[in-house]
């Protein structure tokens, strides 16, 4: 009775304040007649304790490090250690990105983030034609293992932790890293990092796939079963959000159509034969942090409670550690602008600070200059100074889930859980997410949003600060940094003399024994090392797999 007596006060005195505050903004409006953030939520004027009015803290929050792990996935989170500081590099040449990652980690950055360049992430070597005024550009080329040996000279595998943002051609990149670990003498148990490996976001939301949905996910279960073997701390996939916001999605959507893929690798996997508890551990996901704080901040909590109820209720999993969604951060390339760059340092440093209080294992913060040009080194060295400076001197890090139990966040938290559940209700009723690309409903959900956003931005409905509101105006930037075409010379000339040196009999054989394979039921990547310790090009490799899968083809979305 006494607690019906105070929920009871509460309202009446909620109630008697409102009253009160409308009368006040009859006679000075409130910004807008109503507030919403990106996923088009209603954001209220006041959160109390009647909004958590149901809610089961142990079944809903829980405690930190135990299910459903919505308040972080290890008990002490930053307490014991850090977030990896991670920053995204790669451009022009092997030599040129190597000195890059050696000027990282002697600024204290504690772990590698490969860049590729486009034609290696499409399959292509830096002499195909399709890799003309590509090479190098957006990413560093890799062509073989010669490449890779140059790309890691110098750094010792087993003392870095190294994630690479490839996709289609994962497994080829992830045995050269094998190769080079191996010349090295690093044993493989010791080698730690990821590849994002990720091929449906790649259909929907970014476009760099090779191979249709079918042999794709059989490449990346072939990668599960060997990691599993071989390579025991090795992340073997980077279910990415990232790329699906990037594209115009909303925090929900991100959320949703990043876990509706990850339930369709893993029932891809047990299809294969896989225990979930075995290749379940070794996922780990890859989300965006964009600029509405307490969104971003919620949506992660909210990530984590739904994956955890996935993975013990749908799939049966027991093991704890399947059902933590361990996670990189990057901040939102997308919310960069190229007018008043310098604002973009204050942009990551929210994004940063609110995926940090979301529980992130893994950030990068974007340079300022990212939205004009390649970062350069003091760009870049900003961005992680930005990240050291919240680890050290914000105290943020000094204790777990600190935005737990503010009323706004836990309401937030619970409503992306909700939406984001139904989005995969619907994807399920379509028979999964390859079926849901596959007919486009993916790809049409995340185009109305993208458009409604930008429609907001040009109406001024959402203010982007020097863009559509407090411009001023500006010089044309200089000394950005830019890569000189005469890359692609001197990687076609490095390239062809690679060829000319190498034993092309056994290139010949290892190619031959990867096509059976690939026309068979054999785990593929035995037989991709092969070809890679051989010298056998990354295009090489790949169209060998484009003779026996074929190519994709975009679905359109057009009229649909």
């Amino acid at each position: 009775m006494g607690e019906d007596n105070i929920r009871e006060g509460l309202k009446d005195a909620i109630r008697k304040w409102s009253e009160a505050v409308e009368k006040k903004a009859a006679k000075a409006p409130e910004r807008s007649p109503s507030f919403v953030n990106t996923s088009n939520i209603t954001v209220n004027r006041l959160y109390s304790p009647l909004d958590l009015e149901g809610m089961d803290y142990l079944s809903e929050i829980g405690l930190p490090g135990e299910y459903p792990f919505t308040r972080g996935v290890q008990p002490t989170m930053y307490r014991g250690r850090y977030w990896t500081m991670r920053q995204y590099a790669g451009f022009a040449t092997a030599e040129e990105s190597n000195r890059r990652y050696k000027f990282l980690l002697e600024q204290g950055q504690t772990g590698l983030s490969v860049a590729f360049d486009l034609p290696t992430q499409i399959g292509y070597d830096s002499d195909h034609e399709m890799a003309i005024g590509e090479v190098g550009k957006v990413g560093v080329a890799i062509d073989s293992l010669e490449d890779m040996e140059t790309l890691f000279s110098g750094i010792p595998l087993e003392q870095v932790s190294t994630s690479m943002t490839i996709n289609a051609p994962a497994a080829i990149l992830l045995a050269m890293y094998i190769a080079v670990a191996e010349k090295q003498g690093v044993s493989l148990d010791k080698l730690r990092g990821t590849i994002q490996n990720d091929i449906l976001k790649e259909y929907s939301s970014r476009g760099t796939y090779i191979f249709p949905p079918k042999p794709s996910m059989r490449i990346i279960t072939d990668i599960f079963a060997f990691c599993e073997e071989k390579l025991p701390q090795w992340n073997t996939i980077s279910i990415s959000g990232y790329h699906i916001r990037e594209a115009g999605s909303t925090a929900v959507q991100e959320v949703a159509f990043t876990l509706a893929n990850g339930i369709a690798y893993v029932k891809a996997a047990i299809e294969a034969g896989l225990a979930v508890d075995k290749f379940g551990p070794r996922l780990s996901f890859f989300f965006n942090a964009h600029s509405d704080f307490f969104e971003e901040a919620a949506k992660f909590r909210a990530a984590r409670r739904l994956w955890a109820e996935i993975m013990r209720d749908r799939f049966g999993s027991t093991d704890p550690r399947s059902m933590m969604v361990r996670f990189h951060t990057q901040t939102a390339g997308c919310t960069l602008t190229l007018q008043q760059p310098k604002n973009n340092i204050v942009r990551v440093a929210f994004q940063a600070l609110a995926a940090v209080l979301g529980g992130t294992q893994s950030l990068h913060t974007n340079s300022m200059d990212e939205a004009l040009c390649l970062p350069s080194e003091e760009a870049v060295q900003i961005a992680l100074r930005t990240q050291q400076v919240i680890a050290y001197e914000t105290g943020v890090a000094d204790t777990v889930d600190p935005l737990a139990g503010s009323y706004y966040v836990e309401t937030l938290t619970r409503e992306i859980y909700d939406r984001a559940k139904e989005y995969i209700r619907k994807i399920d009723e379509m028979g999964g997410a390859v079926e849901a690309i596959e007919k486009g409903y993916v790809q049409r959900e995340i185009q109305d949003s993208a458009y409604r956003y930008q429609r907001q931005i040009e109406e001024k409905e959402r203010v982007v600060v020097g863009v559509n509101r407090f411009q001023v105006k500006e010089e044309r930037p200089s000394n950005l940094l830019r890569v000189d075409p005469s890359v692609r010379e001197a990687q076609v000339h490095k390239l062809k003399k690679m060829r000319l040196s190498r034993d092309n009999a056994g290139v010949k054989v290892a190619l031959q024994g990867l096509e059976k394979a690939a026309r068979g039921r054999d785990n593929l990547l035995p037989l991709i090392l092969d070809a890679v310790k051989a010298y056998a090009t990354l295009g090489e490799i790949c169209d060998v797999l484009r003779s026996v899968f074929g190519e994709y083809r975009a679905v359109s979305t057009l009229g649909n």
